[in-house]
């Protein structure tokens, strides 16, 4: 097959927003792409993430920058339409336990050594830096971070999956678990679970917790350290919310229509597992979740769960991002990472170049998968 920038096929597993942003960057760059889906678009990790646009706290000083250059992408995605209401930029408020004051101190003192924009706030002093905040929920002090902001992936997946029938991808929705082929040692397109094949002349997969059982068969090793969580959507509530907020109890983030989107890490000892790979949790125990976020809302408003969607949080072994070209499999990529949604955009962009171009991008260049060989 030809490998020319305007003919190059690219076949991409995962509908989610790695997959499916990485598909529109390449069709803008004239190759042509089918993108296959296990089941629908957003179906996983993307449909069920916080998506938290932020480089708050300490990292690698690499993985620090691709999250700033995320949250630039989201910027002008941004300033082209201020109006959507799935992505917005209203600051981020984190705060620890009581008695974790120093922590959040010396928090504070790291993000404003690297110029990440960090004001330290006593409870008084949130109101005036963001509204619908009940300052008795922080115990000691807070960070405001005021450029962070948050997406609603679905909603944005939609959105770009518009640009990608316009450009002329292809679409296969409900492939079930696709393989990637390999002759000669390369990757040579994809396989679904009925035995369609798509020959390409590259392969990204992009299937969030699932990426490492992918590539598994193909003799790469890619550390998983994938944990299950939960993202509840609420009811309607009349609400001044701007913040996503990080908290010991709750994280919370604006969504479209007046609700909120709730995660956190506490309940996880009361999710179960079935043997047909549904999980499970005692509603109460989501309605806890609901009432711990009510606790940080001015007015403490009543919180009813609307829904709520289980599955594993993609994170490498190590943590960092596992993008870029497999050393033992040439022509296959991955993205795998859990700053999916910051990354999102970014990471689609830089792999894009990759594959079309075969130039290694800088910013890439210690999260490759060769780095577990």
């Amino acid at each position: 097959m030809s490998s020319t920038a305007s003919t190059k096929r690219v076949a991409v597993i995962g509908g989610g927003i790695l997959g499916v942003s990485t598909a529109v960057h390449l069709l803008r760059g004239g190759a042509s792409v089918v993108l296959l889906t296990e089941r629908g678009l957003a179906s996983e990790a993307s449909g069920r993430s916080l998506s938290w646009l932020n480089s708050a706290g300490e990292r690698s000083t690499a993985y620090h920058q691709l999250r700033v250059a995320g949250v630039d992408r989201y910027r002008t995605l941004f300033a082209a339409d201020s109006g959507r209401d799935w992505l917005q930029f209203g600051g981020g408020l984190m705060w620890n336990a009581a008695g974790e004051a120093s922590a959040t101190e010396a928090r504070h003192e790291y993000e404003k050594s690297i110029g990440y924009d960090s004001k330290l706030l006593a409870p008084e002093l949130i109101a005036s830096a963001t509204p619908g905040i009940d300052p008795g929920a922080v115990p000691e002090n807070a960070i405001f971070n005021p450029g962070e902001g948050w997406v609603s992936l679905p909603d944005l997946v939609d959105f770009l999956m518009e640009e990608f029938h316009a450009l002329g991808g292809e679409l296969v929705l409900n492939a079930g678990k696709a393989s990637v082929t390999v002759d000669g040692g390369r990757a040579t397109g994809v396989e679904t679970a009925a035995g369609e094949t798509y020959p390409a002349d590259a392969v990204l997969v992009a299937c969030g917790a699932a990426t490492p059982a992918v590539v598994a068969p193909l003799g790469v090793e890619i550390p998983n350290g994938s944990p299950v969580s939960m993202l509840v959507l609420t009811k309607p509530v009349d609400h001044e919310v701007k913040a996503v907020m990080n908290t010991p109890r709750a994280a919370v983030r604006p969504n479209p229509g007046g609700t909120f989107a709730l995660d956190h890490d506490w309940y996880e000892e009361s999710i179960s597992e079935h043997a047909d790979g549904s999980f499970s949790i005692p509603d109460e125990v989501v309605q806890e979740l609901a009432d711990e976020a009510s606790k940080l809302i001015a007015g403490n408003p009543e919180l009813k769960p609307a829904s709520w969607k289980i599955g594993y949080k993609p994170i490498p072994g190590d943590g960092e991002p596992v993008l870029g070209e497999l050393g033992q499999v040439p022509g296959c990529f991955l993205a795998f990472t859990h700053s999916g949604a910051t990354l999102g955009l970014i990471a689609g962009e830089l792999l894009a170049g990759e594959i079309m171009t075969g130039a290694k991008h800088p910013m890439l260049a210690t999260f490759r998968p060769g780095r577990f060989s």
